[in-house]
């Protein structure tokens, strides 16, 4: 019950702030303060404008917003998603673009489960349709899942990727970001055994923490300092009893939000008063950076206990799937056998999250796959968001990825 509390008091404190700035922004600009012009007057509304919209956000899925793009002939390509697999925790769903013809090879977009919305992989979507078929991982907010709908953890995670490659089939192109890199490799190695036919035909494993340990960073430091019952005892709380997943034990979003500002606080606390600035002096609009950025980064969802705890200790302190010695469904994956799938690993140079050598690491393990089936690319300059989403992405990796899936089509 004290956890609920917990729960329901950082919603409270949010509500409050979103309150607060609702409050001063409406006060200025009541009618009364426009007969003289106020620069404080003026500070208070942009100040309550930008807190408001701030912790509004942080409770609200971002929409996908993906644009209609022209395709080869200057015909414009409207983009719907529709929702292929349904299940408790995620959807598979598919970027549908109407009337198109031409065959496109198929791309299953991994997106990660680490606090923020799949809709975080926008920009990778919106670069990839005009080339490809896209489906992506939708993952579901854990405080919104009923507790009847039961755990989830690594090995679910894991066992949702093979059903989801087992529904688009063996022409199917992975692309995994991040966090589920070694979920992803794991899952095609657990369909090597199990449903070789049901293998895809390749593998982009981008920036993702196969071996935490070949060079360490902050975050892989931070899981090898504290205890499991440390985690435990002070990241998880149970849902508080305005949601439909009320008592779910969860890593709620709120709390990793905290976490994300904090370990760029001062950077955090220059764009926000960068943006009040620019609001009490009209230089702001609806969609300027500071806006596009942080209405996704602010977006946060809670994630399912078992899946993070599990998470920490299987893949970061334990390094089951380094060791290949990690298990599904009591049955070991044995990243060996994937023989025939190409496996293309890219890093960024600058990567602060998973820092180089982490996803490179997976090559080291597919002793069963032939080198001219392997690849790897190392972006120089690049950090993490930049080699999945950012200009690096843009220029340089998308061109290689797409290159890669061509010939292994």
């Amino acid at each position: 019950m004290k956890h609920m509390v917990a729960y329901d008091l950082m919603e409270t404190s949010r509500n409050a702030n979103q309150w607060l700035g609702a409050t001063a922004h409406s006060w200025a600009n009541h009618p009364m303060m426009a007969f003289g012009s106020n620069p404080v007057i003026n500070m208070i509304k942009a100040w309550g404008e930008v807190t408001e919209r701030t912790f509004g956000r942080m409770v609200v899925k971002p929409d996908w917003n993906i644009p209609p793009f022209t395709n080869e002939n200057g015909q414009d390509r409207i983009v719907t998603i529709k929702t292929v697999v349904e299940r408790p925790f995620g959807n598979l769903i598919h970027f549908s673009v109407e009337n198109r013809t031409a065959v496109k090879p198929k791309v299953l977009l991994v997106a990660p489960m680490s606090g923020h919305y799949a809709t975080l992989m926008r920009k990778t979507v919106i670069s990839l349709l005009p080339d490809c078929e896209v489906y992506t991982t939708d993952w579901h907010n854990a405080r919104d899942i009923p507790v009847s709908a039961g755990k989830f953890d690594v090995e679910d995670y894991t066992l949702y990727l093979v059903d989801f490659m087992r529904e688009l089939g063996p022409d199917t192109h992975v692309i995994a970001v991040c966090q589920p890199v070694p979920l992803a490799l794991a899952a095609t190695a657990y369909l090597a055994a199990e449903d070789p036919k049901a293998q895809p035909r390749s593998l982009t494993l981008i920036g993702g923490p196969v071996d935490p340990d070949a060079n360490p960073t902050e975050v892989t430091d931070f899981g090898r300092s504290v205890t499991m019952g440390q985690l435990e005892q002070s990241m998880i709380q149970r849902v508080g009893f305005k949601n439909k997943g009320v008592g779910r034990k969860v890593y709620p979003g709120l709390l990793q939000l905290a976490s994300f500002i904090a370990m760029n606080r001062d950077t955090h606390a220059t764009a926000f008063k960068n943006e009040i600035s620019r609001v009490a002096s009209g230089d702001a609009s609806e969609h300027d950076r500071h806006n596009d950025f942080y209405d996704e980064y602010l977006a946060v969802m809670d994630m399912p206990a078992e899946f993070y705890l599990s998470t920490v200790k299987r893949v970061f302190k334990d390094r089951d799937i380094a060791r290949n010695d990690f298990e599904v469904a009591g049955r070991k994956v044995d990243i060996s056998e994937i023989t025939t799938v190409a496996v293309k690993i890219v890093e960024g140079e600058k990567d602060d999250i998973s820092a180089p050598g982490q996803c490179l690491a997976a090559l080291d393990l597919l002793t069963g796959l032939p080198d001219s089936k392997k690849a790897f690319h190392l972006e120089p300059g690049a950090g993490h968001y930049g080699i999945f989403a950012g200009k690096s992405w843009r220029n340089n990796i998308r061109p290689l990825v797409l290159d890669f899936i061509a010939a292994n089509t």
